[in-house]
């Protein structure tokens, strides 16, 4: 099985390359071997175990159970799938993963050609100059035409802005607070390298570095002009972190999401580029899905 298509995507198991629509779909190098495991075996039940020794083989791997999480994570949001209403992957309670969509394998023969008289051949030259071409090239005048206007009216049709406001350290340990401001500008660069300019992100303003108990999302929306504001807290209990990220629309102040992330403090405190990619992963498939501004997230190359 090298090729295979499901839905509108199609991917490579030899190259690990995923396509929607013949636009290539960016994917980590573990999420897309996670896909492989999957549609190599659709409409199976694959467990956790076989997942780590497909993937991950016998090599040491401190934290598999996050790591799986991660991947099932990526995959979600890169086939704007969900865990609650499973098109592609549905999570199977203490067993593992099965691959739900009809899977459709690309390495058949080629569709067979027929020969075509010359006398039919002739005809159908002689239709294309007197009736095709003209048409053609009328419709080529319109559309280009159209092309213009779209352009033009693209230009003054700016994406959709978020806001990441500072992430709160509420642990009342200072030593989280480097935590939370590294963790806060990894969100912020990778939400940006992602957009592609389907949306833009604010990370530095003044406004959405105001403490907690001062800030107001109404300011934060009118001065940054947001559609979403994110809010990030760095929590503790005992041993534990927990980190949430919130998702805001800001034009009605809608909670419309929100992500927990928990660990052990030694654990959580070296994980901060993985957290923030789940962060990450999480909010593009949320903004998609939001129908006020799902237009400006067609899916593409996420």
């Amino acid at each position: 099985m090298a090729r295979v298509l499901f839905g509108p995507f199609e991917f490579d198991c030899a190259t690990l390359e995923l396509r929607r629509a013949g636009v290539s779909v960016r994917l980590q190098s573990q999420p897309a071997q996670v896909l492989r495991a999957l549609v190599e075996r659709a409409d199976q039940i694959i467990s956790r175990e076989e997942l780590r020794q497909s993937v991950w083989g016998d090599s040491t791997f401190v934290d598999f159970e996050s790591g799986l999480n991660f991947c099932i994570s990526q995959l979600r949001s890169a086939l704007h799938d969900s865990a609650s209403e499973s098109r592609y992957i549905r999570t199977v309670p203490r067993q593992g993963y099965q691959f739900v969509a009809p899977v459709r394998v690309l390495d058949g023969p080629a569709a067979p050609t027929y020969a075509v008289s010359e006398a039919r051949a002739g005809a159908h030259r002689r239709w294309l100059y007197r009736v095709a071409i003209p048409v053609a090239a009328a419709l080529l005048l319109v559309l280009g035409g159209l092309g213009t206007f779209l352009h033009i009216r693209n230009l003054h049709a700016a994406p959709p802005i978020v806001g990441v406001a500072r992430f709160d350290n509420e642990t009342g340990n200072p030593a989280f607070d480097r935590f939370a401001s590294n963790l806060t500008d990894d969100v912020v660069g990778r939400l940006a390298d992602w957009s592609e300019g389907k949306y833009r992100v604010v990370g530095n303003a003044k406004v959405l570095f105001v403490p907690r108990g001062q800030r107001d999302l109404r300011t934060i929306a009118t001065t940054l002009h947001a559609s979403y504001i994110v809010l990030g807290q760095v929590q503790s209990s005992g041993d534990q972190v927990r980190v949430l990220a919130h998702l805001i629309r800001a034009s009605d102040q809608t909670h419309i999401w929100v992500i927990r992330l928990e660990g052990p403090e030694a654990v959580m405190a070296q994980r901060e580029t993985q957290i923030a990619s789940q962060i990450e992963g999480t909010l593009w498939s949320r903004l998609a899905a939001d129908p006020e501004h799902a237009p400006s997230f067609k899916p593409g190359s996420r």
